[in-house]
């Protein structure tokens, strides 16, 4: 592994999805709007090809995936979603998937962030990869874990970032074939875009 990258290559990256699950939904502040912007990054992944993995935290006492996550509408892009009863979606069959892609630059999106995503970022960081936290797109259960969460990953060397800020680094430039259904829908959710940065990302959080 290289290490950081300067810049996300659709071609080198994966994004993570951890544990956007049913019994989350009434626990953990803003889950709609982690929601929003998993939807928006899995509509996205699909235009430009990006692969995704999805985790499940003891998916028999947590439940599943939130069922109105478009997972199906990926296809092979979907390369599994599997559970697990570490914190961490550093298990085994991810890590297998990650070396045989050889990926280079992970996005990760869910919850919770002090707890799984952060243990994600550690793990991922400690062996080498370039770390993208889509700081619209993690929450946890109380509301003022997630700056301190986002500090640490900052230091430990995670680049925080915004769904719309990945998104148009993957996308590179204006006057390829993909941009138009890039475009439509970066249109079609500015409004819940909003909304996810306005209700997850603090003044604090930014810094």
């Amino acid at each position: 592994m290289s290490g950081h990258t300067k810049r996300l290559d659709p071609n080198k990256t994966v994004l993570l999805v951890c544990d956007i699950q049913v019994k989350f939904r009434d626990a953990v502040y803003g889950f709609e709007e982690v929601v929003a912007t998993a939807n928006k990054m899995l509509k996205i992944a699909k235009i430009l090809d990006i692969p995704v993995i999805v985790s499940e935290q003891y998916p028999r006492g947590l439940g599943s995936t939130a069922p109105e996550l478009n997972i199906n509408d990926l296809g092979s892009l979907h390369l599994g979603t599997f559970d697990k009863t570490l914190f961490s979606m550093v298990i085994p069959p991810v890590e297998t998937i990650l070396k045989e892609r050889d990926f280079k630059s992970i996005l990760i999106l869910g919850i919770e962030s002090h707890v799984c995503v952060m243990q994600t970022a550690l793990d991922l960081l400690g062996k080498g990869y370039d770390v993208h936290v889509l700081a619209d797109g993690v929450s946890s259960a109380n509301k003022g874990e997630v700056d301190i969460a986002l500090a640490e990953m900052r230091q430990a060397g995670a680049r925080i970032t915004t769904s719309e800020a990945c998104s148009f680094q993957l996308m590179g430039e204006a006057s390829g074939p993909k941009f138009k259904a890039f475009s439509a829908v970066v249109k079609e959710e500015l409004n819940r875009t909003r909304g996810s940065v306005s209700k997850l990302i603090s003044y604090k959080s930014a810094m």
